[in-house]
């Protein structure tokens, strides 16, 4: 394997990495799980996804520490 191939396959890997920790690739995975599972569904945008995950993460008593 070059080093440039190397160097490209560490970089996708790192991307993929952050944007699993941040949480980022979250919207697409449920996008991609709407349209399978229910195909005529509207799809909220991320905004609007963003909001939902916020409310439920802090309306979860067991997820933890909330400051307010």
């Amino acid at each position: 394997m070059s080093a440039a191939v190397a160097a490209r396959r560490g970089l996708r890997w790192f991307r993929w990495y952050v944007r699993e920790l941040t949480g980022e690739s979250a919207y697409e995975r449920y996008v991609a799980h709407v349209r399978e599972h229910a195909p005529g569904a509207p799809v909220p945008g991320r905004r609007e996804f963003e909001r939902q995950r916020a409310a439920a993460r802090e309306g979860d008593p067991r997820s933890g520490f909330r400051c307010c």
